[in-house]
């Protein structure tokens, strides 16, 4: 018998999207976009960089506007009791710079995500942890003999949850749930639980 692990994307599953409250803040449009709207990452990040220079936006302003942004309702109760039931890994495309505030009011959950190269102010570029990250922290998990079972709401999380024992979407959009009906779907954390403990209830 295997133990199990859960993994989480960040966005839109335990807190708001961060560019789109940025995009809400400073005014420019298009950095509503996401991953939901974007499936290659490179292409949405070089996008918003580009944004970025165009309208003077620094880190610092960025910041402050994550600093603002609440856990989405119900999530820090939630990750509390699904903690209680497994270890919980938090696998996110955001960077280390945005993460922390949001992490504190999450009660400090552990966060695999990437970081940027920022000169000043400036936010010249970013560094992936490893190409593929989210797949391939699932599947190192289970190479430590762990049954994973993941949940996500956007095209960047298909591959950890094709890679994991069993796999969730949570608010996913229609195009999303259209494209990948084997997942199932929750669209409250209440919901998302009780299938979670389903999963790991099968594995035992």
């Amino acid at each position: 018998m295997r133990q199990s692990l859960v993994t989480l994307d960040m966005e839109g599953v335990l807190t708001p999207e961060i560019w789109i409250a940025v995009a809400e803040q400073t005014g420019v449009e298009e950095l509503k976009l996401t991953t939901r709207d974007i499936p290659d990452y490179d292409e949405l990040m070089q996008g918003r960089l580009r944004l970025l220079r165009r309208h003077g936006i620094g880190l610092s302003r960025i910041q402050a506007v994550i600093a603002k942004l609440e856990p989405l309702e119900g999530a820090k109760s939630f990750l509390r009791d699904l903690r209680s039931i497994a270890p919980t890994v938090v696998l996110s495309d955001t960077f280390e710079q945005f993460a922390q505030p949001l992490l504190q009011k999450l009660e400090q959950p552990l966060l695999l995500c990437h970081r940027l190269e920022v000169k000043g102010d400036r936010i010249l570029n970013y560094r992936l942890r490893l190409p593929d990250q989210k797949r391939r922290a699932v599947a190192a998990f289970q190479e430590l003999n762990y049954r994973v079972i993941a949940a996500g709401d956007s095209y960047n999380d298909i591959g950890m949850l094709q890679q994991a024992d069993a796999g969730i979407l949570f608010r996913a959009p229609e195009n999303v749930r259209r494209e990948f009906p084997q997942f199932p779907c929750a669209d409250d954390h209440s919901t998302l639980l009780d299938l979670i403990r389903k999963r790991i209830e099968e594995g035992e």
